[in-house]
């Protein structure tokens, strides 16, 4: 049975965070001089449907089922949309409801795809707002995963990460409560150190902390609609983002181990931390050689640099630009393509398909070949030394055909949404692409020259609800449209 009671304290709990972050929001409006009253007006009704949530849950009790937790984590981020998106409409900043779903939804799964053209022309506050929804958005995947769920017997059939060297099967402590705790300082760490070294590179306290909460995040969203050369003109500012978008894909347990408790060894001997590096430096090269190669008057170290900012802020999902790509040589379009697709590591702020499926399924591929040419050995698939038992496997590829499934049902509702008007097929391919893989911008016409602000109505909330499906790994949200997740037995 659904305990219906413990679901709606929980969200009322929850919404008391969401007042929270506003109530910083509006204190930075305030300190701009700017209109603080939607900020206000939103922090009251959060505060409302948080008390009566509260207040419907007395005597839930502590018991929660995994369905429980599946439909907690499913309509978290909902709540949360449907609630950020008022200030946006509150101050005039987006021009319809649908947009502003789109903007709060962006933000919260830490995507950083906008329909917003004209960000230096915002309110402060609005531009904090937006980086707000994605720090909190992008902390709040690690926490659902591996704190929060787990606790109630949920977490491990969530990833399938987890039963390989995903978070939840490696712990960084026994107890929930020290492993959110170390968990979220790693993630402040970084945020600190990330604003302490743009500062140290000349950049503006503003722009410091709004920057690095969606770098460490792996959101996106900037507070300027130019590419970081040419705003800020520093490459020593796109070294320092790159540095640190890079270090928020790799697993935050593993950060802890490595720099909070000294195990390097163990950093470096992990299959996925392995694969992420493989694959972002072989990505960087091709795409620098190339770039070198296709304008022998090029500047060399401009290439390089623009294709590490690229390759990392691709396949950490974060989205941020230095250059429009969309210009670069055709032959480095599937490239790019496939940094979007691949994701960072599991366990970490970022998106798409995660290194660890990519590094299982290799493992799984090489032990198949062993197994054609010696079909009576018996050579069991291993990763970090542990074998990969059949249920991961199957998780493996019941995720990959939801994963598949989803891009081109997503392709194909985005070109119905649009018959008669600007949309072609390898622009609806790439928006649904860069949705379900939380990555903002997209290929052709939705590069990061360009926002989503062409888009219909309809179609923002088709990618506004790929987003949610891409960030929560896809399986919460089919399996409540199942009908056995509902049976009473």
């Amino acid at each position: 049975m659904i305990n219906w009671r413990q679901i709606f304290k929980l969200l009322g709990l929850l919404l008391y965070i969401e007042a929270g972050q506003l109530f910083v929001t509006m204190l930075v409006a305030f300190f701009y001089n700017e209109d603080v009253m939607p900020y206000a007006l939103t922090i009251i009704l959060a505060a409302v449907l948080g008390g009566v949530g509260i207040i419907a849950g007395i005597n839930a009790g502590k018991s929660m089922s995994r369905r429980d937790g599946y439909i907690i984590v499913s309509l978290v981020w909902m709540v949360f949309t449907l609630i950020g998106m008022l200030p946006f409409i509150l101050t005039d900043s987006v021009p319809d409801a649908a947009s502003a779903f789109f903007e709060a939804m962006s933000g919260f799964t830490s995507t950083g795809a906008t329909i917003i053209d004209e960000i230096d022309s915002l309110p402060r506050g609005i531009i904090f707002w937006r980086s707000m929804t994605q720090w909190i958005g992008g902390i709040g995947i690690i926490f659902f995963t591996i704190a929060i769920l787990p606790a109630f017997g949920v977490g491990e059939v969530k990833l399938f990460a987890a039963e390989a060297t995903g978070p939840l099967h490696d712990k960084v402590h026994p107890r929930i409560s020290v492993a959110v705790r170390w968990i979220g300082t790693v993630y402040l760490m970084l945020t600190i150190t990330c604003i302490i070294s743009l500062l140290l590179c000349g950049m503006g306290l503003f722009d410091a902390v709004n920057i690095s909460m969606t770098t460490t995040a792996t959101g996106g969203f900037s507070p300027h609609a130019k590419f970081f050369s040419n705003q800020f003109q520093s490459p020593a500012i796109e070294y320092v983002v790159t540095l640190f978008m890079f270090l928020s894909g790799i697993n935050y347990t593993l950060i802890y181990y490595t720099i909070l408790k000294g195990r390097i060894r163990r950093c470096l001997s992990n299959p996925e931390l392995r694969t992420y590096i493989t694959l972002v430096a072989s990505m960087v090269i091709f795409c620098a050689v190339v770039l070198m190669f296709n304008n022998p008057y090029r500047d060399y170290e401009r290439s390089f640099r623009e294709a590490l900012f690229t390759i990392v802020s691709l396949q950490t999902t974060t989205g941020y630009a230095n250059c429009d790509y969309t210009l670069w040589p055709q032959v480095l379009m599937p490239v790019l393509a496939f940094a979007i697709l691949a994701g960072a590591c599991s366990g970490s702020t970022s998106g798409g398909f995660k290194c660890i499926r990519w590094a299982i399924l290799l493992e799984v591929m090489r032990n198949e070949f062993k197994r054609i040419v010696h079909p009576r050995a018996v050579i069991p698939a291993k990763i970090n030394g542990e074998m990969i038992s059949t249920s991961v496997q199957k998780t493996l590829l019941g995720f990959c055909i939801l994963f598949v499934g989803t891009l081109f049902a997503g392709t194909l509702l985005l070109l119905l949404t649009d018959i008669g008007h600007q949309l072609n097929y390898t622009e609806a391919f790439s928006l649904s692409l860069s949705s379900i893989s939380t990555v903002g911008p997209a290929l052709d016409y939705f590069g990061p020259a360009h926002s989503w602000a062409i888009i219909n109505p309809a179609a923002k909330v088709i990618c506004g609800m790929l987003m949610l499906v891409g960030r929560l790994e896809i399986f919460p949200i089919f399996l409540l449209f199942t009908r056995s997740f509902w049976k009473e037995d």
